[in-house]
Formats: structure tokens, C-alpha cells, sequence
């Protein structure tokens, strides 16, 4: 079940850069991503209601969640919406697998279960790599605004690690879907006052049927079912097994955009998605393969 979770998590974030970039043609970047977790929170709320999930209770339960709310959806998502407007995002694909390496050095901080081990970071630098080569022609930084773009993106990579280490370390007992929907009623007053200020009204842009159609999967799909699976799943396995997710969803991105969009595929793609399969299967698979044996 968790490695069938874990791979559904990866075809769901994988397909969401199709739609960011999609919806960034007619929407400003942090407008965009305020409707997607706006209405995510309006979805999720009478769900939770209905379902009679409990609030967090204590004021340190809400201070976690404030804490990761901020990091997960204001930090991560508005630098990552900010920055692929001036980096390609094949580089923020690559700088964005760098929430594998801070995953690695928090888990060894906050998870005292969860050790650093040569294996570890073999898979984890292997996957890196395969990512690297399959955007090598886009690693390229051609101004400031792209410097401080790729910035951004390490920043936001640390946030969403931060936020994912926190979670499994001390959001114990706290349904999967409160954790998301507090999370967001959280992270979004700071974004939502930065686009009415910046970008203007939201009833000024340009809501064509893309932009719309853009805001709805990334609300259902890759935030909703996206995260609600990816709390389940953090607490029941390797937090550096969840994070290892961010090496895939670039390569599926790739070729999910050749087949839609007609990109070009780069001829490098093999190798380094090969790349990153062994880097996946080395701390991923590895485990799993080893009980299947131990069944037979």
C-alpha cells in the first residue's frame, strides 16, 4: 500500500508543473497560487466538518502547524511560482531536488531514528545527478533576477523540508487532512496580501478557460489528494523515502510534457532517468524487495 502511495504521489506532483506552467501564461504568479489553495481550503473545509475531524487542540499544536503552514505553502510555493518566471524550469527542477539533501541533514536532526548512512547519501547524490542530466542544457543563471531566482528556489526547497521534517517529528496524532487545511488557513493571509498589493485585483487578470481548468487540478490533485496522501505517507515511512519523490516528479514532468505538449524530449533523458531509479531503488525499493524474499 505505501509503495503504491508513493508512486501515485509522484505521477500527481509530477503533472503539476504542466499545469503551473500552463496557468503562469494567464495568471500572475502568486494570484495563481493563491487561488489554488484558496479554493483547496474551501473544499477541504466542509470535508472536514462532515467527517468530524478534530482541530489541532493545544497552542502548541497550532504553533507547528502555523510554523509549517508557513514554511510548506508560503515560502516553498511563492518562490517556486516567483522564480520560474525568470529561471527555466529545468534548473528549478534540478535546485528543487535539493529538498532530498536538506531532508537528509533535518531527519538526522529532528528524527533521531532516522540515520545518515553512506547508502543514503549515495541514492540521494545518484538521483541529483540523473536530474542534472536531464536538464543539463538548461543549468544556465543569464542575470540577476535569474540568480536570485535559483536562490529562491533553495530556499523554498530547505522550507518544504523544514515543514515535512516537523510534521512527522511532531505532528503525531493530527488527522492528515486538519494538517493540510490548518496549514494553508496559515500560510495563505501572507500571500494573499502580497497579490492584492502587487498584482492588483484578482478580477483584473485574465481567467481564460486554461487558467481556470489549470487552478482546478492543481486544487483536487495536487494539493488536496497530493498532500492528504503525502501526510499519510510520512508518517508511516523514512521521511527521506517521501522526500525522495522530488527526484522523480521532474522526469515524469518531462516526458508527461512531451506526450501533451509536444516538448522535446531531451536525448539525455534515459541516462539520467536511470539515474534516478537507481538512486530511488537503492533506499526505496531496497526494503521492500528484501521482505518480498524473506515471504517466498
Amino acid at each position: 500500500m505505501q509503495i503504491f502511495v508513493w508512486l501515485i504521489l509522484c505521477l500527481i506532483w509530477g503533472t503539476t508543473w504542466i499545469f503551473i506552467k500552463i496557468g503562469l501564461e494567464d495568471l500572475p504568479p502568486i494570484t495563481f497560487a493563491v487561488s489554488r489553495f484558496l479554493l483547496s481550503a474551501v473544499l477541504l473545509l466542509p470535508v472536514v466538518y462532515f467527517a468530524r475531524i478534530a482541530w489541532p487542540q493545544s497552542g502548541r499544536e497550532w504553533k507547528l502547524i502555523a510554523l509549517t503552514g508557513v514554511l510548506q505553502f508560503t515560502v516553498n510555493y511563492s518562490t517556486v511560482f516567483w522564480a520560474e518566471q525568470h529561471i527555466t524550469s529545468g534548473l528549478a527542477a534540478v535546485l528543487q531536488a535539493m529538498i532530498t539533501v536538506f531532508g537528509l541533514v533535518l531527519a538526522w536532526i529532528f528524527l533521531p531514528s532516522e540515520r545518515i548512512t553512506p547508502l543514503k547519501i549515495i541514492a540521494v547524490l545518484i538521483g541529483i545527478v540523473g536530474v542534472g542530466i536531464i536538464f543539463i542544457d538548461q543549468l544556465r543563471v543569464e542575470s540577476a533576477l535569474a540568480f536570485a531566482g535559483s536562490v529562491a528556489i533553495v530556499v523554498g526547497a530547505y522550507a518544504a523540508a523544514q515543514a515535512s521534517i516537523l510534521v512527522k517529528a511532531k505532528a503525531v496524532g493530527i488527522d492528515p487532512a486538519m494538517i493540510l487545511l490548518s496549514q494553508m488557513l496559515c500560510g495563505l493571509p501572507p500571500l494573499v496580501i502580497y497579490a492584492l498589493v502587487v498584482e492588483g485585483s484578482p478580477f483584473q487578470h485574465n481567467w481564460s478557460t486554461r487558467a481556470v481548468a489549470s487552478v482546478l487540478y492543481l486544487s483536487l490533485a495536487g494539493t488536496i489528494a497530493a498532500f492528504w496522501l503525502y501526510y499519510w505517507l510520512l508518517a508511516r515511512i523514512e521521511s527521506t523515502k517521501a522526500m525522495m519523490i522530488s527526484l522523480v516528479t521532474p522526469l515524469i514532468a518531462v516526458v508527461v510534457g512531451n506526450i501533451f505538449l509536444g516538448e522535446t524530449l531531451p536525448p539525455q533523458t534515459l541516462i539520467g532517468g536511470l539515474l534516478i531509479l537507481s538512486g530511488i531503488g537503492l533506499i526505496v525499493f531496497r526494503r521492500r524487495v528484501r521482505e518480498l524474499k524473506a515471504n517466498e
